[in-house]
């Protein structure tokens, strides 16, 4: 999703990355989910690392900032405060679950404290990117196959990843783009994790 006219960054302009916030989970044959700690860590660190690759092959300036260490003072407000503005982006632009007051304009900001953060760190624009998902496990996958003889289908999970490219000068959030991972774009590899960030970054005004 482009929402805004944004002219095409001039060569080494720099971009903030945060790193991906990245919640992977093994989906049970009861359907229980259990959160995997390790996949999730394979996974930040695969996209992080294509998706760096991606911009510096633009010409781009890239910063990793790990929100980790970086969750006090006006930093981590602009963190919690994307995370809010990103999920009501989800709900009022692919969820259909429009605002009136937005007439139909893609409108959202972090506000003028993201100006702040680009004066800090030298930076024009940060890209946030945030996944979810679910693997089944080998027993999930004997229960499909067992349902499926019976006509039943069973879910095998689902992983999906979003990110958002905020202009730091004025705090718009000025691109928009959600990913769903297909067959052959497990994040947790580096192959799978090039794959997925290519859906993901096409149309970003970069």
């Amino acid at each position: 999703m482009a929402p805004t006219e944004l002219s095409k960054p001039a060569a080494n302009a720099k971009v903030i990355l945060v790193q991906p916030d990245v919640e992977l989970s093994i989906l049970n044959a009861s359907g229980v989910t259990e959160a995997r700690a390790d996949w999730s860590r394979s996974a930040r660190d695969e996209l992080a690392g294509t998706i760096r690759t991606s911009l510096t092959s633009k010409a781009l300036q890239v910063e990793v900032l790990d929100p980790e260490s970086s969750m006090g003072g006006r930093t981590g407000q602009l963190l919690r405060l994307h995370e809010r503005v990103a999920l009501s982006v989800i709900a009022h632009e692919y969820l259909n679950l429009k605002l009136p007051s937005k007439d139909g304009r893609f409108d959202y900001t972090l506000g003028e404290g993201a100006a702040e953060l680009g004066k800090a760190k030298g930076a024009d624009y940060a890209l946030f990117v945030t996944a979810r998902g679910t693997y089944a496990s080998e027993g999930r996958k004997a229960l499909m196959v067992g349902a499926a003889l019976l006509g039943v289908s069973v879910p095998l999970g689902h992983q999906e990843v979003y990110a958002s490219l905020v202009e730091l000068k004025t705090g718009r959030v000025v691109w928009f783009n959600v990913a769903a991972a297909g067959p052959s774009a497990d994040m947790r590899s580096a192959e799978g994790a090039t794959s997925l960030t290519t859906d993901l970054m096409k149309g970003a005004p970069l």
